[in-house]
């Protein structure tokens, strides 16, 4: 083995050896799993046109260390691993590679365009889950799942099919989310940006003199004007409701309306009401039955109801129809106005309100989730999420799942050529089953991607897959032993888009919750608290820090960084910081071989320090299950951090250089800590691991399917021995105080410690050597000329010669009277209400910090006055 460590060749090596050995696998712990523990987690399925970003580093880390802990801990384990066919991003980017040799998909066909995309996907897609398993993350990749594998196509067939015959699927024509490019978008896949834009002020002719004004910021969409309303108590117009006003340049007449929607304070109070083309006005033609006129097609061209601007794009008619408007005397004014736009979240188009026939999923499927999970079937961490669970789920709309796309799960229905029958059916279908003709043509959309994925919970254990699959995807025992999952961890923002999806498609198709407990993690944001993006430069890619560090270092630091609640704030000052706790483990275990070798975890201490150590180790154990069995990441890694870096190096090091009879109990110590520190840092603990004990994780295994330290009490001998360590390191920075204040660098200066605890001889021993001081008594009183420390629970005292006591004395009295004037002068700058009105608001803020921070250096001043006093 190396004289040291080097994480790319180790990571690489350990990761691929432990893949090899199946231990990502169900069975991959068998010879320590328990009856009757089964653990379940589904990884969120990435695009398989993704690439790993720092929010997934973060999810996938998380669920890799309560993954590995449940495994250690003798569960049987499923990391269900599986990649998203990404209808929209997939179908874009074979186009623009087909475009890119001049081809069009047209051109080729749906079949043969379909063709290309499976090739694509088997020669470039998924890339993410090489780069993944960078992160040392270990689900079990022989069952992989890929949202369109025949098994899940077979799945997404039959939950479409039950939720059609149970009445939660219809089809409709209704006012949607459309995205000129990319067609229908569900009610959360647009993207609201504030929008620097204008109101149009357009005059509505009652007759060849009078005319009404009514503003509006988008002037392309009058010609769907069905009407214009006012507030039926608005006094200004009462008396215009019933009559008509004329339409500029097309001369249409239509009605005035009165209808409380309308907001008497916005613009002119008068309304124009375009129901094909905006939300409100679509409620608004619903309640006064007005004509709904669609006045441009799917790609947002322009028809004939728009007079000479037929064929024109809705966006760049816009300036043409309102300087044709102006030129004709129909524009009051223009205004600068601000609003929100709707945007598609993948191309960024801006989206239009738009009525088409499409296919939709009704709110009751959301009835039983809801009441479910308000009596506690599934469990949200942190709590406070449920909140918008009920917000979004009580107040749900009508989610369209008809996507006009290729690439995609075409939805299962089947139309009669001849007498227009629809089929709903699983399997093709080739014979009218009302009319008997055999032309029959499928539904050309595709289902919403989040469709197959709000499945993932079961589908991937094999419900209704078919025999696909059938003993190397899944087992016919996984529903049994992996359903309910045990738990999902995922970022909040996809709460909507994904969670509550699997929460209502699981529990309609099972009749049961899928997942018991609910993680949602924060954002991941740069040091100073600012969103990730190209254009700031802030973004930290998770492979780069890999390489630059380690995957260890990546995920510890994520994990000490995962507040439950709290955005991650990341930088590389962090990851140094972790990358100084390796080289501490690292350093204490060259230590310990200097003075030993092939050491082994004993079953029992017998030494003073082994039985401390042991002690401190075990309260670590206690509290990082406990911190793991909540979730509370950050504080689990935070308690092996502080025991390794505190307890084991600091002291336990330390003190075994006055007691070298405890080595082997230290080394044993380590040896149980790296299975604790296993889930969080995966290889250098295996790595330390063997080379402590000198054996090799290609002969001896890895420790990541050992048992993981248990619970166990603290006894009251060891309570004591605890105490007394605890009393020894006050003792020993208490005299390291004295002699960095008082400049005493002879290490045989007498020294005292008075207090009521007793110590015994071997206690004296240690905290006289780490202090390095002379002769140390215990005694009743200080002696003369010895300068003092007082701490919480002893005194300490060491001898100080009196000219270096007064040279002391008098350099502290003299940064006294220095830091005092500043202090003054600050204090009278800021008493002063001319000074704090008339500064800058940082100035004041400057001094307020100085000013601080000269209190508290002259109260430091004065306690080491005290203490050589």
């Amino acid at each position: 083995m190396s004289d040291f460590y080097n994480p790319k060749e180790i990571e690489k090596d350990y990761y691929e050896f432990c893949k090899q050995k199946g231990y990502f696998e169900i069975d991959g712990n068998k010879n320590i799993q328990e009856n009757g523990k089964n653990f379940a987690i589904m990884m969120p399925p990435p695009n398989v046109t993704g690439v790993l970003h720092i929010g997934h580093a973060l999810t996938f880390t998380l669920q890799d260390i309560i993954t590995r802990y449940k495994r250690m801990d003798g569960f049987k384990v499923l990391y269900q691993p599986g990649l998203d066919h990404a209808g929209i991003a997939t179908q874009n980017v074979v186009e623009k590679q087909l475009l890119a040799k001049g081809i069009k998909k047209e051109e080729l066909g749906r079949e043969k365009f379909i063709e290309k995309v499976w090739e694509w996907k088997e020669q470039s897609g998924g890339a993410i889950v090489k780069q993944m398993q960078a992160l040392g993350i270990t689900p079990a990749f022989s069952r992989l799942r890929f949202t369109m594998d025949e098994g899940l196509q077979n799945a997404v067939k039959k939950a479409f099919v039950d939720l059609y015959n149970k009445g939660l699927i219809e089809q409709n024509n209704r006012m949607i989310n459309w995205c000129t490019k990319d067609g229908a978008l569900s009610d959360i896949e647009v993207e609201y940006e504030e929008n620097k834009g204008k109101l149009y002020h357009i005059r509505y002719f009652l007759n060849d003199k009078d005319y009404l004004v009514v503003a509006t910021t988008r002037p392309e969409t009058y010609f769907g004007d069905t009407a214009v309303m006012i507030n039926p108590n608005d006094e200004r117009y009462k008396h215009l409701v019933g009559k008509e006003v004329t339409l500029p340049i097309i001369n249409r007449k239509i009605k005035i309306i009165a209808d409380s929607h309308v907001d008497m304070s916005f613009g002119t109070g008068i309304v124009k009401v375009t129901p094909a083309h905006d939300n409100n006005d679509y409620e608004v033609g619903l309640r006064h039955n007005l004509e709904f006129l669609t006045i441009f097609d799917e790609n947002g061209i322009l028809n004939e109801h728009c007079a000479e601007f037929k064929g024109l794009e809705r966006l760049e008619a816009r300036k043409i129809v309102v300087d044709k408007l102006n030129e004709l005397g129909f524009i009051e004014k223009i205004e600068d106005y601000v609003n929100q736009v709707g945007h598609c979240y993948r191309c960024k188009n801006i989206v239009e309100p738009y009525i088409s026939k499409q296919w939709f999923v009704k709110t009751d499927i959301a009835t039983k989730v809801i009441e479910k999970v308000n009596n506690g079937d599934a469990k949200f961490y942190p709590a406070h999420w449920i909140n918008s669970f009920n917000a979004w789920l009580r107040e749900l709309r009508p989610w369209c799942i008809s996507r006009q796309l290729w690439w995609g799960h075409q939805i299962p229905v089947y139309y009669c050529d001849e007498c227009e029958h629809i089929h709903v059916s699983e399997r093709k279908v080739e014979k009218c089953e009302k009319c008997g003709c055999d032309s029959i043509t499928q539904d050309k959309d595709v289902l919403d991607t989040w469709f197959s994925s709000g499945l993932w919970a079961f589908s991937t254990l094999g419900y209704n897959n078919g025999d696909f699959g059938k003993g190397t995807l899944w087992n016919e025992s996984d529903i049994k032993d992996f359903y309910p999952n045990s738990l999902l961890i995922t970022g909040f923002d996809i709460l909507f888009f994904w969670v509550c999806r699997m929460l209502f498609q699981s529990e309609n198709e099972l009749g049961e919750i899928p997942f018991k407990d609910i993680y949602l993690h924060a954002l991941v944001k740069d040091e100073n608290g600012q969103k990730m993006s190209k254009s700031k430069g802030n973004v930290i890619d998770p492979l780069d820090s890999i390489d630059k560090y380690s995957a260890d270092i990546l995920r510890f630091t994520l994990a000490l960084l995962a507040v439950q609640g709290r955005d991650i704030r990341m930088s590389e000052d962090r990851m140094i910081l972790v990358r100084n706790f390796t080289n501490k483990l690292y350093n204490a275990v060259n230590f310990l071989l200097l003075k030993g070798k092939d050491y082994k975890i004993l079953g029992s201490y017998k030494t003073t320090l082994g039985i401390y150590i042991n002690a401190e180790f075990q309260k670590c154990v206690n509290e990082t299950r406990k911190n793991l069995d909540e979730y509370r990441f950050n504080d689990a890694a935070m308690n092996i951090y502080k025991f390794l870096w505190d307890e084991f190096c600091d002291y336990g090091i330390e003190f075994s250089k006055a007691d070298e009879s405890s080595i082997d109990e230290l080394a044993s110590v380590f040896l149980n800590a790296m299975k604790l520190l296993s889930p969080f840092m995966p290889f250098i603990s295996d790595y330390l691991y063997h080379k402590l004990g000198s054996t090799s994780i290609f002969e001896n295994g890895s420790i990541m399917v050992e048992k993981y330290p248990k619970i166990n009490e603290i006894s009251t001998t060891e309570e004591q021995i605890i105490k007394n360590y605890e009393l020894c390191k006050e003792a020993i920075n208490s005299l390291r105080s004295i002699k960095k204040t008082a400049n005493i660098t002879d290490k045989n200066a007498p020294a005292q410690i008075i207090s009521e605890h007793k110590f015994d001889e071997y206690y004296l021993k240690l905290i006289a050597k780490l202090a390095k001081v002379g002769e140390l008594s215990q005694d009743e009183n200080p002696k003369e000329s010895f300068s003092v420390n007082v701490s919480t629970n002893l005194k300490t005292a060491i001898f100080v010669d009196s000219k270096a006591l007064d040279e002391m004395k008098a350099k502290l009295e003299n940064r006294y009277k220095k830091v005092l004037a500043e202090y003054e002068k600050l204090n009278k700058m800021l008493s002063n209400e001319k000074f704090v009105a008339n500064a800058p608001a940082q100035v004041v803020e400057q001094n307020k910090i100085a000013m601080q921070k000269a209190e508290n250096e002259l109260n430091e001043i004065k306690a080491e006055l005290n203490n050589i006093g």
